[in-house]
This record gives structure tokens, sequence and C-alpha cells, in this order.
């Protein structure tokens, strides 16, 4: 088993012709890694370290990381009956971390949690083709 830091590689534009610009990527192309193996007897791991340095500092904070600002099912369920409210999205943030003072999500991840709310309620659809079927309905 091979491990690396999470910031090491580069960029991978989901396009092909994507021209990069004013964006920024976590991807550093950090060569921090080590690999483990099983013990032949099965008593555990053997650990060898293949490069031990970053290039990079190290985050100060997790606010913002992906694996941190992640929502439990709670949230997200929390996330969706306010969103049906109509309740902002900084109303939303600011009740979360209430509920959760720990909490290391920003703002962002809220919209992403909405959109993502959105895109499920339509399914398949368009926004018009939904927008067209809920007039159909009225």
């Amino acid at each position: 088993m091979l491990i690396g830091c999470e910031r090491s590689g580069q960029y991978r534009s989901r396009k092909k012709d994507f021209v990069r610009r004013d964006i920024g990527s976590r991807k550093c192309g950090c060569p921090f890694k080590f690999r483990g193996k099983p013990v032949v007897g099965g008593q555990g791991w053997m650990v060898k370290l293949m490069y031990g340095s970053h290039n990079h500092e190290l985050a100060k904070s997790l606010v913002g990381h992906p694996y941190v600002g992640r929502f439990t099912k709670d949230e997200k369920i929390i996330i969706a009956d306010m969103t049906k409210s109509m309740v902002k999205p900084r109303n939303i943030l600011l009740m979360l971390k209430e509920h959760n003072v720990n909490i290391c999500t920003t703002i962002k991840q809220i919209y992403n949690a909405r959109s993502a709310y959105h895109s499920s309620i339509r399914g398949s659809d368009t926004k018009m083709q939904h927008l067209m079927k809920l007039l159909e309905y009225d």
C-alpha cells in the first residue's frame, strides 16, 4: 500500500481544452510518500518511508477542508428542511454552528449542499423542464 500527501500530483482538468485562469488547486506536486506492506507472518505491517518531507506548509486550520467539512445525515436533513423554508445560507450555517461548535464547514459547502438538494429534487430534468412540470401541476 502506497500512501502519499493529499497535495501530491498535479491539477487534472475535467475538460481537455480547459484553460486555467484565476483558479487555484490544492495540488502542488508534494513528494511525501511511504509504503506499507503486511509482514509475512500476518502479525502487523512493515512501513518504509520513501520521501519524508513536504514541499508546502502544513495547514494551520482544517476549516474549509473537504473531508472535515462533510455533513452528517442529520445535518443534510436540516439543510434540506431549511432550504425548503427559504432560509438564507448564512442563517443555515449559523444554526449548524449553534448545534455543533466544532463544525469546520464554510458557506461554500452550504451552497454546494443546497445545490445537491435542488438537483436531487429535479432528478434528470433540466431547470427549465422542472419549471415547466411545476407550472403544469398548478
